[in-house]
């Protein structure tokens, strides 16, 4: 069985050698990340460079202040970190909507199956709170995410809709829109 260190050497080797390949024509967009809660937007706490490459849309992540440890990442529909309404109750993010999902398969599946496009590769964030590990998703590209958000869980996403409906990522905890 492998271990979560041999793992993300696996990865950081993979995205290492992604990074260095851009396509020659790829622009990089920086979006600020905000900490949200039911009232709105609270604080930046860094941004995801997102770019173009000939193997998907990589996520370079300079976050600061997260809670440490495995959090589910997604592009969700809407251009907006509000917070909305649920069951009478204020939430933090809802104004987002849910997971983008072009094809309407109303599946949780994983940035790697064919459920919601905007499934992405969980944020790792560090003891110390810092997420700086790039994640790959294979099937977007730059103009899939344009007018979108790009929300971050308080929790980590088993890319299933059991036991938990959506990866039983928990509450929206940083969020930042798509110009």
């Amino acid at each position: 069985m492998m271990n979560f260190k041999n793992l993300c050497s696996i990865v950081c080797a993979t995205v290492l050698s992604i990074a260095i390949s851009p396509q020659a024509d790829a622009e990089e967009l920086s979006i600020p990340i905000n900490s949200i809660d039911e009232e709105g937007v609270v604080e930046e706490i860094g941004t995801i460079a997102v770019r173009d490459t000939d193997y998907g849309l990589l996520f370079t992540p300079d976050l600061t202040n997260v809670p440490p440890g495995i959090h589910g990442f997604h592009v969700h529909e809407n251009p907006s970190c509000d917070p909305g309404t649920q069951n009478g109750e204020m939430k933090a993010g809802l104004a987002a909507g849910g997971h983008y999902d072009p094809d309407e398969t109303g599946s949780h599946q994983g940035p790697y199956s064919e459920g919601h496009l905007g499934d992405l590769p969980p944020l790792i964030a560090d003891a110390d709170g810092n997420v700086t590990l790039p994640v790959l998703a294979p099937r977007l590209y730059f103009e899939d995410i344009q007018g979108r958000a790009l929300m971050i869980h308080s929790g980590g996403d088993n890319f299933s809709d059991e036991p938990e409906k959506l990866g039983g990522g928990g509450s929206r905890l940083a969020c930042g829109v798509v110009e």
